[in-house]
This record gives C-alpha cells, sequence and structure tokens, in this order.
C-alpha cells in the first residue's frame, strides 16, 4: 500500500501544499518562499529518503513567522497522513549528524502525545536572512499535528549554519528509521497499548 499524502492548509496569512511519499528516493520539488527553510527541507527529503513538495504563499512581506510555522503543520498533518494507523512501523528514531565542528541529536516517537524538547544554542539570530527563531516554530507545527514525540538536541557548534544543518539532517534520518516497516511486526502497532 502506498504510504503518500496530499495536503492543504489555507488560512488568511498562508496557503501552503505539500506531496510527499514516504518510500521515496529523497526528491525535492520546494518553493516554500524562504530560500534557507528550502535548503533544510531538502536535507529532510534526502536523509529521509522522502519524496518532498512543498509549495508556500505566504506573508512574508510581514516577515517569515506564518509560512514556517504552517509549512511545520502541514507537514505534520501529510506525514500523519502517509503513515495512516502506524501497524509495522518501527516508532521510534534516532541520528546524530556532525558537520565540521556541529554535532546535533534527534530522537522521534511516534507516540501520539505531541511534545518537542528542543535545545540548540545558536550563535547568531538569522541564517541567510532568515530568524533562527522560526525553526523551533516549524518543528512545534510538525510534532503538534504530526502527534509525536521529539528531542531535538544541538551538543556542539559555532557555525549558526551547521548547528541548523545537522539538526534537520539528523531529524530527516531519524524520521527515515521511525516510519521504516519493521517485517517482524507489519501486522502489529508497535506498543503495548495495542494504539498509538
Amino acid at each position: 500500500m502506498p504510504r503518500t499524502a496530499q495536503v492543504e492548509r489555507i488560512t488568511s496569512e498562508t496557503q501552503v501544499r505539500i506531496n510527499l511519499d514516504l518510500d521515496g528516493t529523497g526528491k525535492a520539488e520546494l518553493n516554500s518562499g524562504m530560500p534557507f527553510m528550502d535548503h533544510m527541507l531538502d536535507q529532510i527529503a534526502r536523509h529521509g529518503l522522502i519524496d518532498l513538495a512543498v509549495e508556500c504563499q505566504g506573508d512574508t512581506h510581514i516577515d517569515d513567522h506564518h509560512s514556517a510555522e504552517d509549512v511545520g503543520i502541514t507537514f505534520g498533518q501529510a506525514i500523519a497522513k502517509a503513515i495512516g494507523d502506524k501497524k509495522g512501523i518501527t516508532r521510534y528514531g534516532h541520528a546524530y549528524v556532525p558537520l565540521d565542528e556541529a554535532l546535533s541529536r534527534v530522537v522521534i516517537d511516534f507516540s501520539g502525545r505531541p511534545g518537542l524538547a528542543y535545545d540548540i544554542p545558536f550563535t547568531r539570530a538569522s541564517v541567510g536572512g532568515f530568524d533562527v527563531d522560526l525553526f523551533q516554530e516549524f518543528f512545534q507545527g510538525f510534532v503538534n499535528h504530526a502527534w509525536v514525540t521529539l528531542h531535538i538536541d544541538n551538543l556542539k557548534g559555532k557555525n549558526s549554519h551547521h548547528q541548523i544543518e545537522t539538526v534537520f539532517k539528523a531529524f530527516g534520518r531519524a524520521l527515515r528509521m521511525a516510519v521504516t516497516i519493521d517485517p517482524r511486526s507489519a501486522d502489529s502497532t508497535p506498543s503495548t497499548k495495542g494504539v498509538l
């Protein structure tokens, strides 16, 4: 059964459309209106082996806040839709990723309980003209709508570009691990409760 989703979210602030395939090859078509965010979304696609298309038209003449948050929300909705009843998934995923002096760890659990623990001590306020505070808004929107628990820790780093790039690469790899079908439990839900 294909694990794909198409989701559209329209508000007075943004119009977001996302198509994804959890069992893809890492192809990405990205036009979020935020060039640096597109660079980060590309890391999710490539390292998560998710085929991902993102189109966002937002009120970026004000700032990028609404677009970053709504792309996160829509991406979370698309992941939840593509994963369905969660039967057979590995459920948990984790990854450590370095980039030069920076090192980040991301751990994800498709728990059905939204929660974000986020610790990135950025060394500057913006990267590529993008406000680094908005990365937390993206991930908060994602966890609230994908119904996952997500821990993000930048363990080392002096270059803010390296810090956030290691986070997104690790997130893609952790996501890939968590949504992988475990053939030994393909017909069961990975929980002693029997539901997630």
